[in-house]
């Protein structure tokens, strides 16, 4: 069965599984670069060790946002051009996305360099953390360019409707990663430059993966050379179809520095090492949630642009079901065994204490995160960009960040930890009701269209 016939024929509950199993999986084991650094610094370099790299993420978050607003952006551009039959245009998105990325990624790295220490002091890092912090972001600065072609263009690969050579890719870095931590901090006694090196590594060899896909055209795109050309038109079309995702990552760096900055001031270093954990935790919750949207997202792309808004809307319907039960599951795990997850990262007594205190409260609403994130993704898969930012924008700058400011003013630490239920809720009841009015203008417009026919 061919791709085309396969996106518009075959069932909407096998093709979401098709596409999401693997993606969610890549997404897990992409999550395992920073969760296992945390882990094994945690436990081979210390409190603040662990909290060196808690700080490091939100500027992580930041770099990747950019390559997000490429990555994604191709991504989705590639799917409608798939589905409306036009597969060297398609390849043409393809080289100006790759040229994209190498420019920015430079650019980024080059900034990242030069100021260092005042980046870090922006995003939270105190006087104790701030050394652990620029040993391990230096390192990675250095090795970004890898992160860039492996993650950007990994994505491409999932449009092409190979979800399962994307998580091949994310499962070689992951599982290099994970060996090289241990070798490096526990072994060769590196530290937390260690666990920055060993990421590094992971980033060359899920790029050089990624780079042979295309190169050799080992799927149904290939990177040619006559396309390796940035074109002014093609690449704001990129960014416009990226800037939701990219907003949505860089708003989500901004609330984790407020939440970093107000948990310093608030529950010193212990705090900010606990919710470096709870991140940590949340990811895993949330990333099969996310995986289901990018399996969404070529379905959603390829028969909105066959002009099929019936599996469109099924196909958004069954995403959000299926990401609310994985995310209830999560949650579940969480109350029952808290102690034993924050302690995979640290056995301090005082960290515990607090981890448990704060998770507890954090992931109260946590399931309805499920229908803002694959709101925002259903927009953006279907060419809205502007929804979907607004979107993207909702949870993380609307709500999370005004309740991260006053909350605390009021209630303290207490109020750091209820900001994320409270912005749940309300992120969940403005996309619902978003998305109510978006499929019920549909059903409108093509019961009248039956009707004149």
């Amino acid at each position: 069965m061919t791709k085309a016939r396969q996106m518009q024929t075959e069932s909407i509950p096998k093709l979401l599984l098709k596409f999401s199993l693997p993606a969610t999986v890549a997404l897990i084991v992409n999550a395992l670069y920073n969760v296992v650094d945390s882990i094994f610094v945690g436990r081979g370099v210390g409190e603040l060790g662990l909290a060196g790299v808690t700080v490091c993420f939100p500027i992580l978050t930041t770099y990747i946002a950019f390559i997000m607003l490429i990555g994604m952006g191709a991504t989705a551009l590639i799917s409608i051009k798939l589905g409306e039959g036009k597969p060297e245009e398609a390849e043409s998105i393809v080289g100006n996305a790759f040229l994209l990325l190498i420019v920015m990624s430079f650019v980024l790295t080059a900034f990242g360099l030069i100021f260092t220490k005042e980046i870090l002091l922006i995003f939270g890092a105190t006087e104790n953390v701030l050394p652990y912090s620029v040993d391990y972001l230096r390192v990675l600065l250095i090795g970004s360019v890898f992160l860039t072609l492996g993650t950007g263009m990994n994505s491409f690969i999932r449009a092409e409707g190979k979800a399962k050579t994307a998580m091949v890719t994310m499962l070689l870095g992951a599982v290099t990663n994970i060996a090289l931590d241990y070798v490096f901090i526990f072994i060769f006694d590196w530290g937390i430059k260690g666990a920055a090196a060993a990421t590094v590594i992971s980033y060359v060899v899920t790029s050089t993966w990624v780079f042979m896909h295309f190169a050799l055209g080992r799927g149904a795109l290939k990177l040619r050379l006559e396309n390796l050309k940035i074109k002014l038109s093609m690449s704001k079309q990129i960014i416009k179809m990226g800037f939701p995702t990219f907003v949505i990552q860089v708003t989500g760096s901004i609330q984790q520095l407020i939440l970093h900055r107000s948990l310093a001031k608030y529950g010193g270093d212990l705090a900010l090492a606990a919710i470096g954990v709870i991140m940590s935790i949340t990811t895993f919750l949330v990333m099969p949630a996310m995986g289901i949207g990018q399996g969404a997202q070529p379905i959603l792309g390829f028969n909105k642009g066959a002009g099929d808004q019936g599996r469109v809307r099924k196909t958004l319907g069954l995403s959000i079901l299926w990401a609310t039960l994985v995310i209830i599951f999560g949650q579940v795990v969480s109350i029952i065994w808290p102690s034993q997850l924050i302690s995979l990262f640290n056995d301090n007594e005082e960290l515990l204490e607090i981890g448990m205190h704060g998770m507890k409260i954090f992931f109260k609403l946590i399931p309805l995160v499920s229908v803002q994130m694959l709101g925002a993704n259903y927009f953006q898969a279907i060419g809205k960009a502007r929804q979907a930012t607004w979107l993207g924008l909702l949870r993380q700058v609307l709500i999370f960040i005004p309740l991260l400011i006053i909350l605390p003013y009021f209630w303290g630490l207490e109020g750091v930890w209820w900001s994320a239920p409270m912005s749940d809720l309300g992120a969940f009841l403005v996309t619902g009701t978003w998305l109510i009015y978006d499929i019920t203008k549909q059903v409108r417009q093509e019961r009248k269209i039956q009707k004149l026919a």
